[in-house]
């Protein structure tokens, strides 16, 4: 799983060690972002299921609430016409200000540029 920048650049990997996507793998990348940054910075979170990672967080208490109120959780785009008509809405990035045209699909084409170092199974 990779964290990247708004130019999608990588700022930091980690080696999953169990199949599937879990929420404490992104969990652990947006702590780890917050360490590095002021506190009282904003953050848009461009995540495939950024609406169930929110609903996560709010619901369970993953993230403290001074890390939680910095973030703005969204959808990348590909992604938001596949979920439910609410949620195209309000998690569409281009539906919100401050993310101008960002789609959140810089991972797709990281993953796109590194498919020949996986080994076939």
């Amino acid at each position: 799983m990779a964290l990247l920048c708004r130019h999608n650049r990588v700022l930091w990997l980690i080696n999953m060690t169990s199949a599937g996507e879990k929420q404490y793998y992104s969990l652990a990348l947006v702590k780890w972002l917050f360490k590095h940054l002021p506190p009282d910075m904003l953050v848009g979170l461009l995540y495939d299921i950024g609406c169930q990672l929110e609903h996560s967080c709010q619901k369970w208490g993953f993230l403290d609430d001074s890390i939680l109120s910095c973030i703005s959780f969204r959808i990348s785009v590909f992604h938001a016409y596949g979920h439910q008509w609410p949620c195209q809405i309000v998690y569409h990035p281009q539906k919100c200000a401050g993310f101008g045209l960002s789609d959140g699909e810089g991972c797709e084409h990281l993953w796109s540029a590194l498919k020949h170092l996986i080994p076939m199974l």
